[in-house]
């Protein structure tokens, strides 16, 4: 399998990964919320949180999704790099809350580091390559 397709092939799951994700905390955000990684889920008002972010998780799918239905490939790598950071935001916050560490670790993570490994493949793959110095055209003598 080809660079191209294999980092094809896995934005394709990040994408419906973030999708399903965020499209639970969207529509069920109990069943969701012991996923996440935090001692308890919000109560209150604070389930609201729950869904935003299903509607993140969502925005951000669909962002990847366009860029890679239209082969946009280099601004997907870099978007893939960018979406990351709220992966590792999530994993703090889990962290930061005495959540579980393990969730935080094996899901978050784990989760922003592949992503920014597809990222910069992505990207690599899509860099232009050095050109050679043009070398002058033999001079008649």
């Amino acid at each position: 399998m080809s660079l191209k397709k294999l980092n094809t092939v896995l934005a394709a799951v990040f994408i419906l990964f973030v999708l399903w994700f965020g499209t639970g905390y969207i529509l069920s955000p109990e069943t969701m919320a012991p996923g996440y990684g935090l001692p308890s889920r919000p109560s209150g008002d604070g389930g609201g949180f729950l869904v935003v972010k299903g509607i993140r998780d969502v925005v951000m799918a669909l962002v990847l999704g366009i860029l890679l239905v239209t082969g946009h490939r280099r601004a997907l790598g870099w978007a893939l790099l960018v979406e990351a950071l709220a992966a590792y935001g999530d994993m703090a916050n889990v962290l930061a809350h005495h959540g579980s560490v393990a969730t935080a670790l094996g899901v978050h993570c784990l989760t922003a580091t592949l992503m920014v490994v597809n990222g910069l493949l992505i990207t690599h793959e899509t860099r232009n390559p050095a050109t050679a110095p043009a070398t002058p055209a033999p001079q008649p003598a």
